[in-house]
Order: structure tokens, then C-alpha cells, then sequence
């Protein structure tokens, strides 16, 4: 940890009865929508592992995909959370409810033809831009690089509409369509792939990624009809000066971290042909933690962060930020923990069949273990993030995205000659670390004595307790790995039997240690059992 201010409080803060249940019935949909997700992202990546392995090929799509993921994160995904959800959301209040349609529509009258022209001049420029991210490939490589670029490219379109009806329905408290809109984009992915890996190749990926991001913006417009709020579309609405104000701010520093993104697609590009693919396989088993933690706690905390700033309401304000990051620590580091003991049966067990070689096996192991060095940090540092958002705050958190580039570079740059694919693995580590860090500073800074979120002895309790976990695990494995057969049946027994083990461990230990986050969820499982 770091020497930031959080200390035990002699009071703790906390939601008011009837906010608890609601932050923890959308987080609980949220991350039910996540782990379908997720799954369904593992089974995608499953599917590209076993069909084109960790060849290049696979490093060529990751490159064409980061365009059209800029593009969308640029314009969509940082908005969504630092300005369109806190501004709709202040229309979903009755007196201003009238008003909501017409933001909407102006909303997504500009994003639609903004993103229309975007996605025009990528299309015109597919050659250069390819070349800048992958110049590293081989022609060929580099070629095939420019026709997914090309084929992806318009899947922005769908997926950043997509994206404006998501904020539109969590600001309005409807959790569970924007909660399964991934799976739904995942699902295009994987069947394109089955149905036409043979006749399109790599290309039917590409054709899938148009594929989920049509089906993911229509899964979520019945939901939105049903919503009533009666869209009315213009070019024009005050509001949207707002949404422009409070998104500048996160534009300049998501620009800024993009070219992180640029520079790091450029060197991984020059460490070998296989290496991004690496680092994707490792990176899409970063993410399910992640999103089913971090990602769903943050989105369920927003609106009700949002309104409490809103009402000048601090003690709840403070109360739902301490809880949503002991929540976070208490899911989160024990994840990371198990998923470092258990990095080589699950990598073997998701991706080692067909083309992907055990040799590809090792250098995602290493890779995902270093990349497991910033996880707990950047799962944190997401609620972070939003806390700055929900008051109105998105200069603070751009500024420190910039300062975490900087912290990226001076890492990346001496290490990439020197170890390869794992420099720029440990760089990025090192850049979520940096940037929890000084948003913690930050936050105290603005909040004052960060006391009352009792913050650290939640995570002193939950490092203990993931101790213990690590230890009964280390001398499980040897038994298990011993006695059960060998392939995949095998190894799915022995990691499903030990993050059983783990996983009851732990919280055997959680709750001796008495962290009340863990008792809650604890208490809530066996409540349900027993009323079946």
C-alpha cells in the first residue's frame, strides 16, 4: 500500500437503510450481467484461441480493434460515466422529467452524425493508420492489419449509440438490459467465428465484431421504449453544452491516454509477431475479475454518488463510497490471489487446444502474473474515478491519466529492449498503481480525512485472509494435481475443486476476522439457501 491518509475512524459512515438494498440489488444485476459476460468473453477468446492460436494473425486483429476502441472510448466510454449519466440523471428527477426526451434525442443526434464522419475518414485512411499502430509487422501481416480495420471500423456506429442508450437506462435505474449488452456483442462474435472461420479466416472475426455490436444496440431498444420518455430528436439542448463541459476535461486526458495505447500497440508490434496476441489472452483474464468487481460495483454506485452530491447529502455520500471500495477490496484481492497460485491450469485449461501451444501457455502465465501486480489498484481506482465524476469533477481524474502515462513511458521505454512483451506488461502495472495512488491523494485532498471509509483495516483483514487461502492452496495443488487425470477434464476438476477450497477458505477466515462487507454477502447467500 502506499503512506495516502486512510486510517480506522473512531464512526464510520453509513447508507441509509433504504439506499443499502438498492446499491446492492443493482450491483448484484450489474454483476450477474458481468459473469455472463465474461464467460461468454472467455468462451469467445476460446473459440479465436483454438482456431488461429497465439499466431499473428490473432495480433493483427488485436491491433485493427484499437481504432474502433479508441474511437468508442473516446467519444462513448468516458462520457458515459464522467458526464451523461450524472447530467440525465439529474433529468430523471419529476419536475425536470419532461426535459429528458429532448436531452436524449439531441444526445444521440450528435453522436450519430459525429461518429458517422469518424467512421467515413478511418475508412479513407485505413493504410496510414494501421501503419501507425502495427509498423512493426511484416507487409503482409501489415496488410491483413488495413482489411479488418476496415471491415470493424463501422461497428462504432452501432456500438457508440449502443453506448448512449446504456447511460440513458442507468441513469434511469434500469440495470439489466445494459447489464447483458456485452454478452449479447460477445454472442455475435463467437457465432461468426464458428459459422465462418473456415471460408473468412481471421476476417470472421471482424465480421462478428459488426455482427454483436448491431445485435447489442438492439437487445437494449425495447427496454428503452418501454422507458416512456418519449424522445424527441434535435441538434440542440442546453444540456448538451453541460455533458460537453464536464467530458472535456476526460476527452484531453483519454486522448492523451490513448496515445499510450498507440505507443504501446507500436512497441509490442516490434517485440514479435505473437506478442499482442499474448497479451490479449492475458488481458481478457484481467478483465473478468475486474469487471465483475470493480466495473459492476462503480456503475451501481454512480447514480445514487450523483444524487447525494446533488443534494449536498455528504454522510451518505461518504457512506456509499466506503462501502462500494471495502466491497471492492473484499471480492478483489482475493481473486487476484487466487488467480496468480492458479495463472497456469486456468490459462491451460481456457486456451491451450488446437492451435495455441503449450510455449504460448508459458508467456501468458508470465504475463498475466505481472499484470496481476496492478489489478487490486485499478479496481479500486475505478470507484475513484467515478467518485470525481459524480461531483462533477472530471478535470482531476483526466489530469492524473495524463501524469499515469508519464509513469507508463518511463517504464516501458528502458524495459521493451530489454525483456520484450513483459516491459510493456510491467509498465502498464506500474501506471495503474501510479495513477490509484495519486487519486487517493487527490480524494483526500478533496473529501478531508478519509477515516470514515475504514479503507484499511478492511484491506490488512482481507490480505490476511487471502494469505491464508494461498497457503492451503499451495498445499492442495500437489495433492490434486497428483491424483487427478491429466488433460482437460482434469485440469477443469482441479481448478473448480480449488477455488472451491479457496474460496471457502476464505471466507471461513473473513468472517472470523469480522469484516462486515463479507459477512453481509455471507449472511445474503444463506438466507437465500434457506428460503429454497
Amino acid at each position: 500500500m502506499t503512506d495516502t491518509p486512510i486510517v480506522d475512524p473512531p464512526v464510520a459512515a453509513t447508507l441509509p437503510e433504504a439506499v443499502q438494498p438498492s446499491l446492492a440489488r443493482s450491483a448484484s444485476i450489474i454483476a450477474f450481467g458481468n459473469i455472463v459476460s465474461r464467460v461468454l468473453g472467455l468462451v469467445r477468446e476460446t473459440v479465436i484461441a483454438y482456431f488461429y492460436g497465439a499466431s499473428g494473425l490473432v495480433s493483427a486483429f488485436q491491433a485493427a480493434s484499437t481504432i474502433p476502441t479508441m474511437i468508442f472510448d473516446l467519444l462513448i466510454g468516458g462520457m458515459l460515466s464522467a458526464a451523461l449519466v450524472p447530467v440525465l440523471a439529474d433529468y430523471t428527477r419529476r419536475e425536470r422529467r419532461r426535459e429528458l426526451g429532448q436531452v436524449i434525442g439531441a444526445v444521440v443526434s450528435v453522436v450519430a452524425l459525429g461518429v458517422a464522419v469518424l467512421v467515413l475518414l478511418v475508412e479513407l485512411l485505413a493504410a496510414p493508420i494501421a501503419h501507425l499502430i502495427a509498423g512493426g509487422f511484416p507487409p503482409e501481416l501489415l496488410d491483413v492489419t488495413v482489411t479488418l480495420l476496415r471491415i470493424m471500423t463501422p461497428a462504432v456506429w452501432f456500438l457508440a449509440l449502443s453506448g448512449v442508450v446504456t447511460g440513458v437506462l442507468f441513469a434511469l435505474e434500469r440495470f439489466t438490459f445494459p447489464a447483458f449488452a456485452a454478452a449479447v456483442y460477445n454472442i455475435g462474435v463467437i457465432v461468426a467465428a464458428l459459422a465462418f472461420h473456415k471460408q473468412l479466416g481471421i476476417y470472421a472475426l471482424a465480421v462478428g465484431v459488426l455482427l454483436g455490436s448491431v445485435m447489442q444496440l438492439g437487445m437494449q431498444l425495447p427496454d428503452l421504449r418501454r422507458a416512456r420518455v418519449g424522445i424527441s430528436l434535435r441538434l440542440r439542448h442546453p444540456a448538451l453544452r453541460r455533458i460537453w463541459l464536464l467530458y472535456l476535461p476526460i476527452l484531453f486526458g483519454l486522448a492523451v491516454s490513448q496515445v499510450q495505447v498507440v505507443i504501446d500497440r507500436r512497441l509490442a508490434s516490434g517485440t514479435g509477431e505473437q506478442s499482442l496476441a499474448w497479451m490479449r489472452d492475458a488481458t481478457t483474464l484481467i478483465q473478468l475479475p475486474h469487471g465483475l468487481v470493480a466495473v459492476a460495483i462503480s456503475l451501481a454506485a454512480l447514480p445514487a454518488l450523483s444524487r447525494f452530491f446533488a443534494a449536498g447529502d455528504e454522510a451518505s455520500f461518504r457512506g456509499t463510497l466506503g462501502r462500494g471500495l471495502r466491497t471492492v477490496l473484499v471480492l478483489i484481492v482475493p481473486a487476484t490471489v487466487g488467480l496468480f497460485v492458479l495463472a497456469r491450469p486456468i490459462v491451460e485449461l481456457v486456451f491451450q487446444r488446437g492451435a495455441f501451444l503449450p510455449a504460448d501457455t508459458d508467456a501468458v502465465v508470465r504475463a498475466l502474473r505481472i499484470y496481476l501486480f496492478g489489478l487490486i489498484p485499478a479496481s479500486l481506482d475505478w470507484l475513484l474515478n467515478y467518485t470525481f465524476y459524480a461531483r462533477n469533477d472530471t478535470k482531476t481524474p483526466a489530469f492524473v491519466g495524463v501524469a499515469s502515462v508519464g509513469i507508463y513511458l518511463l517504464f516501458a521505454l528502458p524495459l521493451v529492449g530489454r525483456v520484450g512483451y513483459l516491459g510493456l506488461v510491467f509498465a502498464d502495472s506500474a501506471k495503474h498503481t501510479g495513477h490509484f495512488i495519486i487519486m487517493l491523494i487527490m480524494l483526500h485532498r478533496r473529501l478531508g480525512d478519509l477515516g470514515d471509509l475504514r479503507g484499511q483495516s478492511t484491506a490488512w483483514r482481507t490480505f490476511l485472509a487471502s494469505l491464508g487461502m494461498t497457503l492451503m492452496l499451495l498445499l492442495v495443488l500437489p495433492l490434486l494435481d497428483a491424483v487427478l487425470p491429466a488433460g482437460f477434464e482434469g485440469n477443469l476438476l482441479l481448478v473448480l475443486v480449488a477455488m472451491i477450497l479457496g474460496g471457502a477458505v476464505y471466507l471461513v477466515l473473513i468472517r472470523l476476522l469480522k469484516v462486515e462487507e463479507a459477512q453481509r454477502i455471507t449472511d445474503r447467500i444463506i438466507g437465500r439457501l434457506r428460503r429454497r
